[in-house]
């Protein structure tokens, strides 16, 4: 298994094959890949499609096609029932993350979203996320949970998207009108030749198809996150993921992903604002590859709201040595500059995040 923390997106056609309710039908086998893969030292994001087909049975529709208000109502029983049935099958605790496409826009939202990520992942605990689909309107959906991974996978920084569902993989014509139809094992690249072999889902519960995964892929590889899209509903599948085998489909990383984001912060993001470091905090964020905390902060310059990428700067000469994004704003960091971390929430009367820069959100300059 050569990743350190993967997405996996697991359709609705594995969680609920009956479109009825959930089932443990396929979810056993994709559970003993997790535990597997938490043996090994690896992290797991677990994004879930299904709670609008589990909460299906509970909610008066009358129509192979329910409207979206009947839908909004399944998902708000069906998700309850999801949560429950990914459950029992882990020793770990798992937690939800209902989200939208609004809160990935949200530059605080984005980052508050990316901090919850990582403490539960620095804590065991296996999230599970789904659109939030009560609440979400057309202007603030993501639309389908290919995609939704595919912005987990960004914003979880992780190294692998795996997106599970009932087909091998992408095929060069639809294999279910062409007998012939062949697998394609690996794409280098996703242009329009790839996207013209994809066909939308015939699924009325689910919202995507391999045109949504294809569009996943393509988000994940150019920030330098491989992809695969495999059979869920075969347990050897994810033996041969054990094994260091590619069933499937994988789509190629562009490059690595920690290249792909020191290159984004280095020269994407422009800076809006300078905080200066004492020696110690220097030290501690070169030599150590330590995230900066307040306590080593001696000034802040410029107007900048957390979410903003700041320059890290020398107090002594003034050199740039490093690049970083900030999880406080200029007004919050002047008032605790300086504090230990242990302080922040009785100065602010909140505390959002006990460092300043997390060294995953820094690039070192010089």
């Amino acid at each position: 298994m050569n990743f350190q923390r993967v997405v996996i997106k697991v359709g609705s056609a594995l969680v609920a094959p009956e479109k009825n309710g959930c089932s443990g039908k396929y979810l056993l086998s994709i559970a003993r890949f997790i535990t597997q893969c938490h043996s090994a030292g690896k992290e797991v994001i677990l994004v879930s499609s299904g709670s609008v087909a589990a909460g299906r049975a509970l909610i008066q529709h009358g129509s192979p096609n329910p409207s979206i208000p009947t839908k909004q109502a399944m998902a708000a029983v069906g998700q309850m029932k999801m949560m429950a049935n990914w459950q029992r099958f882990f020793d770990v605790p798992c937690s939800q993350l209902l989200i939208t496409h609004g809160d990935l826009k949200d530059r605080q939202r984005y980052i508050n979203i990316k901090n919850t990520i990582r403490i539960l992942l620095e804590n065991g605990v296996i999230p599970v996320v789904n659109e939030n689909d009560t609440v979400a309107t057309d202007e603030l959906k993501v639309g389908d949970n290919d995609n939704l991974a595919a912005l987990v996978a960004l914003v979880s920084e992780a190294d692998c998207l795996m997106i599970l569902s009932d087909v091998d993989g992408l095929y060069d014509q639809n294999p279910k009108d062409n007998p012939e139809a062949k697998l394609l094992t690996e794409v280098a690249e996703i242009n329009d030749a790839i996207y013209k072999m994809a066909s939308g889902t015939t699924n009325h519960i689910a919202t995507g198809g391999m045109q949504t995964k294809i569009q996943a892929a393509e988000k994940a590889t150019e920030n330098g996150i491989a992809t695969f899209i495999v059979n869920g509903e075969k347990p050897q599948v994810f033996e041969q993921l054990v094994a260091n085998q590619k069933p499937g489909t994988h789509f190629l990383a562009k490059q690595a992903p920690v290249k792909a984001k020191k290159h984004w912060l280095k020269h994407t993001l422009k800076s809006a604002g300078k905080v200066s470091l004492d020696a110690g905090a220097i030290t501690a964020v070169i030599e150590k590859g330590a995230s900066l905390l307040p306590s080593g902060i001696n000034s802040v310059s410029g107007q900048f709201s957390a979410g903003d990428s700041i320059d890290l700067i020398s107090h002594s000469d003034q050199r740039v040595i490093a690049k970083g994004i900030s999880q406080y704003s200029h007004r919050d960091l002047e008032k605790i500059k300086g504090a230990n971390s242990n302080q922040i929430d009785l100065i602010l009367g909140f505390c959002p995040s006990k460092v300043i820069v997390h060294r995953d959100d820094m690039v070192i300059l010089s």
